[in-house]
């Protein structure tokens, strides 16, 4: 395993550098500051996000799994959301005559 190490200026650059990049698959935060937490659970854009907790092997079953960009489809392996990608969308309309319409016409016909 390698760990890269890029200093910040604060929580808020810290972030910034972590959303600069093409990929977002998992991300971790580590703090005892319930503000920073907040933050980046509003912030911080990773398909699964850990705090204050190990980021590496969501639960098959428990944690559905799956990130932005160029890290997935933005659907959820083993969520709900990752049933509409076998799923064709369709919306269909239609105006059906309400009975006085038809009641109407007939007397006009007459």
């Amino acid at each position: 395993p390698v760990l890269a190490v890029i200093k910040a200026q604060d929580f808020d650059d810290a972030l910034k550098i972590a959303n600069d990049t093409e990929y977002g698959l998992t991300g971790a935060v580590y703090t005892n500051d319930e503000g920073n937490l907040e933050r980046a659970r509003r912030k911080f854009h990773v398909g699964n996000l850990y705090l204050n907790r190990k980021c590496t092997g969501a639960l098959v079953g428990v944690h559905p799994f799956g990130g932005f960009n160029m890290s997935g489809t933005d659907s959820k392996a083993g969520g709900r959301d990752y049933l509409a990608l076998f799923m064709q969308a369709k919306v269909s309309a239609a105006k059906i005559r309400a009975k006085e319409d038809t009641k109407a016409e007939k007397r006009a016909a007459i």
